[in-house]
């Protein structure tokens, strides 16, 4: 089943686990559908100076974002970003303004040692269960990011 009503997904997970990556495929495949997307890579919408300013402008910057699209009628959605806290998320909820999944990506056992506090906070957000995790799709980081992207759409209902 194709996407025909507004909604969307959003991949999550810490930096360099593939998020933009799968996000990527997601699109290549709705492409091949003929469906209407927008693929927005949440990080380059609040790239500023510090964190919590960051966080700030790219909540206000997609909302202005998801709203022209919205406009052009674009249904679907898919987005990447390390979502940290419910906050956020309900943010990025707020301002797309369609249902949406939460996909969590991890990285690897094997990170560099600048990945690790980021590894640290992604392990806290899953002990603490926040989002949707399909870790038996994404868990296996050996696998090519076309598997994973149909394993996601077919999950989601897209395929």
């Amino acid at each position: 089943m194709k996407p025909h009503s507004p909604q969307g997904v959003l991949i999550t997970g810490v930096f360099g686990s593939g998020k933009s990556s799968v996000a990527a495929e997601i699109t290549y495949l709705l492409e091949q559908q003929d469906e209407l997307y927008a693929l927005l890579d949440l990080d380059y919408f609040g790239w500023v100076g510090d964190h919590a300013t960051g966080q700030a402008m790219m909540l206000r910057n997609l909302a202005a974002v998801a709203g022209n699209f919205r406009d052009l009628g674009v249904p679907t959605f898919v987005a990447a970003y390390f979502v940290r806290d419910h906050a956020v998320l309900q943010g990025i909820r707020e301002a797309l303004g369609v249902p949406l999944h939460e996909i969590e990506h991890r990285l690897a056992a094997d990170v560099t040692s600048g990945r690790r506090d980021d590894l640290r906070d992604a392990a806290d957000s899953i002990a603490a269960s926040e989002g949707v995790g399909v870790e038996d799709l994404l868990i296996k980081n050996d696998r090519p990011v076309s598997e994973i992207a149909h394993d996601v759409m077919r999950w989601l209902g897209w395929l």
